[in-house]
C-alpha cells in the first residue's frame, strides 16, 4: 500500500514538473524611448518570457507616467525584461537594444523627445557594466560617433499603468499609426542596414 502511494506521488510530482521549474531566469533592464515599442520587439525575442513597461533611473516612487513624461522624476520609460538564460543572455539582449534605438540621439528616440525617452542600458554588475562600455566602443569605431545612451546602475523599477502594458496588441491599429509617424523602423533601418 505504501509503495502505491510513493508511486502516485512521484507520478503527481513528474506530471506537474514544468520547464519553469528548471529555468535559469534574470531581468535586464533598457530605456529606448517609446517602451510600447521596445515591448513588441523584445517580446518576440528567443528567450524573452514577459516585458514589462514602466520607469526607471529616478528618485519619485511609484511615479505615473503623466509624472514621468511631464515632470521632474528624474525616470525613463523603460523595460523589465524576464529571460530564461539557458536561451539568450544579456549580451544578446543588449545587441537586440542597439539594435532597437538611435543611440547617436541625445534629446530622446526618434518623434519622442524629452528626458524621460532618452536611451539607458542599465547594468546590475560589473559585468554588464563591461559589455556595455565595450558594445559602446565598438558601435562608436564603426560609426565613427559618439553614443548618446546613458549607462546607468540599476536601482528600481515601477511597473508604468495597465493601459501601457501589451499596448501593441491591445491597441494594434492606434500602435501601428504612432509607430509610423513616429519614423521608427525609417530611422533604424537607416542607422542598422
Amino acid at each position: 500500500m505504501i509503495a502505491k502511494y510513493k508511486a502516485i506521488i512521484l507520478f503527481l510530482f513528474l506530471f506537474f514538473q514544468t520547464n519553469s521549474f528548471s529555468q535559469s531566469l534574470d531581468k535586464a533592464y533598457f530605456a529606448g524611448g517609446c517602451f510600447w515599442c521596445m515591448e513588441e520587439s523584445f517580446e518576440k525575442k528567443e528567450g524573452v518570457l514577459e516585458v514589462i513597461s514602466g520607469y526607471s533611473g529616478g528618485t519619485t516612487k511609484n511615479p505615473t507616467y503623466k509624472e514621468v513624461t511631464y515632470g521632474s522624476t528624474g525616470h525613463f520609460e523603460t523595460i523589465e525584461i524576464i529571460f530564461d538564460k539557458d536561451k539568450t543572455n544579456y549580451e544578446e539582449l543588449l545587441n537586440h537594444f542597439w539594435k532597437n534605438i538611435d543611440p547617436f540621439d541625445a534629446y530622446g528616440q526618434f518623434c519622442d523627445k524629452g528626458y524621460s525617452y532618452r536611451s539607458v542600458a542599465f547594468y546590475k554588475n560589473d559585468q554588464q557594466e563591461h559589455l556595455i562600455e565595450k558594445s559602446m566602443m565598438n558601435l562608436e569605431k564603426k560609426f565613427n560617433k559618439k553614443i548618446a545612451t546613458y549607462v546607468k546602475k540599476f536601482d528600481k523599477f515601477y511597473s508604468a499603468e495597465d493601459e501601457h502594458q501589451n499596448y501593441y496588441e491591445e491597441k494594434f491599429l492606434n500602435y501601428l499609426r504612432y509607430k509610423k509617424a513616429c519614423g521608427r523602423e525609417k530611422t533604424l533601418n537607416k542607422i542598422w542596414n
